[in-house]
């Protein structure tokens, strides 16, 4: 869920996201990370096409109503719009699921092989069950990584071993992080019925896979 979470790879699962360096990143979603400390832009910022993941901006988890494991010192403002969040958690599943096949390629294992396989599969569904609230709202989905996030992969296909293992890992606390929040702050703010329950069933799946990177990351 990079971020749909499509956080939040995440949405779409998310798209949200990512299943958005979005901190570098929702859905989540996502979020979204080094054998070197990873920068901090992904899954969240206003404008998902700028950061692709499901980012936010500045409200704290508290005011958005966010979830418990939200990171107040992160980004938790909604998006603007439902479109614009909806299209950010599709970033964001794309950036798990695309950053996974990625590692995966290059000969992941272990425990980042496991992580890697688990982002693909559940990000995977929350595409398909963001994809099916897109279409009723005529709403079209991107279905590739956000910019930050393949100039991301771009330096992870010149890393190998447990170099490129350990900066997927520390990525995906990013995504994942930045989507959890967004996805709490989007929640508090949207109208639609729809996207509430779609958040609602992603946000435990973020939050796992939040829980699940600290962990892999730290034994790295």
């Amino acid at each position: 869920m990079k971020r749909f979470l499509f956080s939040a790879s995440c949405l779409g699962l998310l798209a949200l996201g990512s299943c958005s360096q979005s901190s570098d990143t929702s859905a989540a979603g996502a979020d979204s990370a080094t054998g070197s400390a990873p920068t901090n832009t992904e899954a969240g910022v206003m404008d998902s096409s700028a950061t692709g993941g499901m980012s936010g901006d500045t409200a704290s988890a508290s005011a958005a109503g966010g979830a418990a494991m939200a990171d107040p010192s992160g980004p938790t403002a909604p998006h603007t719009d439902d479109p614009t969040f909806m299209k950010s958690a599709a970033h964001s599943d794309q950036n798990e699921m695309q950053l996974s096949k990625l590692v995966l390629e290059k000969g992941a294992t272990g425990m980042a092989k496991t992580h890697a396989d688990m982002m693909i599969t559940d990000h995977t569904n929350s595409t398909a069950n963001l994809k099916a609230i897109a279409q009723k709202k005529n709403v079209t989905l991107p279905t590739d990584m956000d910019a930050e996030h393949k100039a991301i992969a771009e330096q992870m296909r010149k890393l190998s071993g447990k170099e490129l293992e350990k900066k997927f890992m520390d990525q995906m606390v990013i995504d994942h992080q930045k989507t959890l929040n967004t996805m709490a702050a989007h929640k508090a703010m949207t109208k639609d019925t729809d996207l509430q329950t779609f958040i609602t069933k992603t946000t435990p799946v973020i939050e796992k896979h939040l829980t699940m990177s600290k962990e892999h990351s730290g034994m790295m």
